[in-house]
């Protein structure tokens, strides 16, 4: 009879190595989904993994695929540590980027340094107040975050879908579901010009800095921790529940907003029906193969982001679908939780004795 008990103590290592250790047991599942395709494994990995960033352009379309992945996994941290599960994060950077670009779209004319950070704000806004909703119903009903989150998810989509077709298309757009372009104002300034990379990954790395103090060094931070991992010593310490909920939900709402806006502002430039390739919910796979960890989702949302760009190239070089990207992130997702379950428990085999 096999059994799975509990470790007594966990390897502090082996936790840390984990994800290391999953990233590469994606790599030789690919090597072996390659070989089946038909396809040389060795010239398939390098093709998938290294061709996307073998020069300065392609390390730029990295950064610009992980400054999105980065800033909601940061948010979506705070949530986490709380044991708060929101999944719903698509939903608020949708959200965030309709409420920034309701603002580059009505000033589209207008020429003012004021602009930008009105729509950076805004779009914090807008995403905060969307992870409201279910930290509203959550503490006053104490209804499921989980299921709440991801069905607002939805919601915020088929909104934007109307405002593209209806009163924000632009009129001058030959009926293309989208709106007209923000103006240079509402634009996120390239980092270096002829490349992609733009303001919005400073606000990253800012934001980044900022959640890694709050942790390590304050007691919003500390009760965060306790919260999420003893929720009966942290009634005990007196720590208000509700507050933290709100707290939590709100960061992660209002960091996911601007990742939107940092989309639509920065590589788009309008609000457009497909603004996101599943930034929200990849950044749950980001979040958690980082530990939770700022400087640990720095590095993991550099790694999911580079399936983005391999899987195009993937679909370029090699004819395979683009969707490869998404099972290469689950597979990185299966293995995290396999090692994660091996780190904390341990599989015995007993005898069965008849009588």
């Amino acid at each position: 009879m096999i059994k799975i008990v509990p470790r007594g103590n966990s390897s502090k290592s082996m936790f840390i190595f984990a994800p290391f250790l999953s990233v590469i047991f994606t790599l030789i599942t690919a090597s072996i989904i390659f070989f089946i395709m038909g396809y040389n494994p060795i010239e398939a990995i390098i093709i998938f993994f290294y061709s996307p960033i073998s020069n300065l352009y392609g390390i730029s379309e990295l950064l610009v695929k992980a400054t999105p992945l980065c800033l909601i996994a940061i948010g979506l941290s705070f949530c986490f540590k709380n044991n708060l599960y929101n999944i719903g994060a698509e939903g608020q950077l949708t959200m965030g980027a309709i409420f920034g670009g309701g603002i580059g779209i009505y000033f589209y004319d207008v020429s003012s340094f004021l602009i930008l950070p009105a729509m950076i704000i805004a779009g914090a806004i807008g995403g905060a107040l969307w992870a409201m909703i279910p930290a509203i119903l959550k503490t006053k009903f104490n209804t499921n975050e989980i299921l709440t989150s991801l069905m607002l998810a939805y919601v915020a989509l088929l909104i934007l879908d109307y405002l593209v077709v209806g009163p924000w298309r632009d009129p001058e757009g030959f009926n293309f579901p989208k709106t007209r372009g923000f103006g240079e104002s509402g634009r996120m300034p390239v980092l270096y010009q002829g490349l992609r990379v733009h303001f919005g990954l400073i606000i990253t790395l800012i934001l980044v800095f900022i959640s890694y103090f709050i942790y390590s060094k304050t007691i919003f931070g500390y009760q965060l921790k306790v919260s999420g991992y003893s929720p009966r010593a942290a009634k005990f310490a007196g720590y208000n529940k509700n507050y933290l909920i709100f707290s939590a939900f709100a960061i992660s709402g209002a960091f996911a907003g601007i990742a939107g806006i940092g989309e639509v502002s920065g590589p788009i430039g309008l609000l457009y029906r497909d603004i996101s390739p599943n930034y929200g919910f990849t950044a749950i796979i980001v979040c958690f193969l980082g530990r939770l960890d700022p400087l640990g989702i720095i590095l993991a949302s550099l790694v999911i982001a580079l399936t983005y760009l391999g899987a195009e190239d993937a679909q370029l070089f090699l004819r395979i679908p683009a969707a490869v990207g998404f099972v290469f992130q689950g597979l990185v997702l299966f293995f995290l939780l396999g090692t994660d379950l091996l780190v904390n428990f341990k599989i015995k085999v007993k005898e069965k004795h008849g009588y």
